[in-house]
């Protein structure tokens, strides 16, 4: 019997695919397992991601949020309720120190098929990004050229990446504050040559989720050093923002993010987006009796 995540109710199926062998057998282990499961499978529905066939490529960095996308969507796909087939991909970008051996022997023990490329855009990020300025934007175009190119080498239709919801209004915040734009990362993205999807099925699912599901599996987080060794960036202020407000008002985070999925075009001072020239009032109705008449004194 499944219950509405589609979880088996029999205890002895608990321990489903080698991604959660280890995991605990608290109460409050399995319901923020099925909490995570659950909001995965209403954005992948939401957002209309799966077209039964195609093959994922999920983008594994070694972080939390991504070790977190890799479990549950192996758990979905293991309960017959995601018809895709996905392929682990990390992308070792040659950052000093960076634990090569730790992702390939993980996804090996746990049976996961996967693909591990090099290519040291590290150094390209140094030589291009002034001393003092933030690495991320190139870092990031860098990242995904690569990952679109071994996309389509595997024969992938889709790039799955681990963005959460705080990640979704973190960006909100700094498009906001420094971009001069109400945007952010969209769940579901037709790249621009047309012939891939971009992919965020943790849209619906908290960063500290995450962090609680990675460190009770006790998965070998690799934190990213060249993004992270940089102080003032402007994610980490808009982060720190928004942990102030979430302290200050318990629940703040999803008020905020259910307001970037009500959004009312009409009520925004945006001619592009709204035909503000076509609000005329209706004047059929009225007649020349209608009119005040101005009498001259």
């Amino acid at each position: 019997m499944r219950d509405e995540t589609g979880e088996t109710q029999d205890h002895e199926a608990e321990e489903i695919h080698p991604l959660f062998s280890g995991a605990p057998g608290s109460t409050e282990f399995r319901k923020l397992r099925k909490r995570l499961v659950r909001e995965t499978r209403a954005a992948i529905e939401t957002y209309d991601m799966v077209r039964p066939g195609d093959r994922w490529l999920v983008c594994l960095s070694g972080g939390k949020d991504s070790y977190t996308l890799l479990a549950v969507l192996h758990e979905l796909k293991w309960r017959g309720l995601l018809p895709v087939e996905l392929l682990a991909c990390n992308l070792d970008q040659g950052q000093p120190g960076f634990p090569a051996t730790v992702l390939p022997q993980f996804l090996t023990e746990r049976g996961v098929p996967h693909r591990i490329e090099y290519q040291d855009t590290y150094s390209i990020v140094k030589e291009k990004v002034p001393a003092g300025r933030t690495y991320c934007s190139l870092c990031s175009r860098l990242r995904r050229g690569n990952l679109y190119r071994i996309a389509r080498e595997e024969g992938c239709q889709a790039v799955v990446l681990g963005h959460h919801r705080d990640d979704i209004l973190e960006t909100f915040f700094m498009n906001l504050f420094h971009g001069g734009r109400l945007a952010s990362m969209p769940p579901k993205l037709l790249n621009e040559e047309g012939d891939l999807n971009v992919l965020r099925p943790l849209a619906f699912v908290a960063e500290a989720d995450c962090d609680r599901f990675a460190r009770a599996m006790n998965y070998p987080v690799i934190p990213c050093d060249l993004c992270g060794s940089q102080e003032g960036l402007q994610r980490m202020q808009v982060k720190k923002l928004l942990d102030e407000w979430e302290t200050r008002a318990p629940g703040r985070r999803q008020v905020m993010f259910r307001a970037l999925m009500n959004v009312r075009p009409s009520h925004l001072p945006d001619p592009k987006l709204f035909d503000f020239t076509a609000l005329m009032p209706d004047m059929s109705d009225f007649s020349e009796k209608d009119v005040p008449i101005l009498r001259e004194h």
